[in-house]
């Protein structure tokens, strides 16, 4: 049963208008009005970082909505903050909504005297008193299991399902899905069934980090849309690389879809520039003015999805049902003609 007689959602700086786009979704299923907290985060001459939150919370189940993307310091220590204050206010149950966890691709000691980042983190924020994790796409599975506490992972590979088959509708049949490296397979895999397409694999060699020596197409891709998924896209030079080796090897067209558009660096110019139809992420890191600008690169809203998984959470019902068509379709109906 619910903790309270409505969730109540707070957020920090890190993407403010997700955070509000969730409030509005969630006002629509509710048929009430939700908002945001009232509460003041500001920053001492020094950097420190000063949170008061200006609204009785005491008993409420209280949702803190918090990418750790750039910068992923400040924003995790506002996460942290947030949560310390929530919890000497007396709520009855603070969950952490992440729309993208940042320090996630330091899953695993890929050589000596090196951190698992996400552990630490995992740590951080169970030790401040989180009781509940909600996040999408996470790099790594297993980063679940770094909490003792519930963590729901929520899919962005539904969403992207919708986009295609509402973009894409003319060309079903000559669609192919392309995983960027051996490590995406099953999350590009997941996708290829949802829209029952053929999956193909780029394998990249590397000959020192961040640059890649050699890359090599798995799967005939001949004549065929290809489509790259993978969760996450920095500077986006394997990507553009990527589409250049599948239009290399006969591909017809090449566009990508990105969970987490960290878009770092030259980023947005080298995907301006490349062979790539189009980039679709998502708004789980609020897009710069620049992304907004680029012609190829596009935004899908997650507000829909996260504002249903935060009812599910707060009124004990399923959360895995979010990853089924029939549930999901409803919830962004309007959005998508398929």
């Amino acid at each position: 049963m619910p903790l309270t007689s409505e969730p109540k959602l707070i957020s920090g700086n890190a993407n403010m208008p997700l955070a509000k786009a969730i409030a509005r979704r969630m006002s629509l299923h509710r048929g009430v009005n939700v908002g945001l907290v009232d509460t003041r985060v500001e920053r001492f001459n020094d950097g420190e970082i000063f949170v008061e939150v200006f609204e009785n919370v005491r008993g409420e189940d209280m949702f803190i909505i918090q990418s750790t993307s750039n910068p992923a310091n400040d924003n995790l220590m506002e996460l942290l903050i947030m949560a310390d204050a929530l919890r000497r206010s007396s709520a009855a149950r603070v969950t952490a909504v992440l729309p993208y966890f940042g320090y996630a691709r330091q899953d695993r000691r890929t050589k000596a005297r090196t951190p698992i980042t996400a552990k630490l983190v995992a740590n951080m924020l169970v030790g401040t008193g989180i009781e509940r994790v909600l996040t999408m796409d996470l790099h790594a599975a297993q980063i679940q299991g770094f909490f003792d506490i519930p963590v729901d992972n929520l899919y962005a590979s539904p969403v992207f399902a919708l986009d295609i088959k509402s973009h894409f509708k003319e060309r079903m049949g000559e669609l192919m899905i392309v995983s960027p490296d051996v490590g995406g397979v099953a999350r590009a895999r997941e996708l290829a069934k949802r829209i029952n397409s053929p999956l193909a694999i780029v394998d990249k060699r590397r000959e020192k980090p961040g640059e890649v020596a050699e890359m090599t197409v798995i799967g005939d891709v001949t004549g065929k849309t290809c489509l790259i998924v993978d969760d996450i896209c920095d500077t986006a030079g394997t990507l553009c690389k990527a589409a250049e080796v599948l239009l290399e090897n006969g591909a017809k067209e090449v566009h990508s879809y990105i969970t987490h558009g960290v878009m770092s660096g030259p980023a947005v110019d080298r995907v301006t520039k490349s062979v790539m139809k189009s980039l679709v992420i998502t708004d789980t890191i609020a897009p710069t003015e620049a992304i907004k600008n680029a012609p190829n690169i596009r935004v899908v809203p997650t507000a829909p999805i996260f504002a249903q998984a935060i009812l599910n959470i707060w009124n004990g019902t399923s959360v895995s049902s979010l990853f089924e068509a029939e549930t999901l379709e409803p919830i962004y109906d309007g959005m998508y003609k398929v």
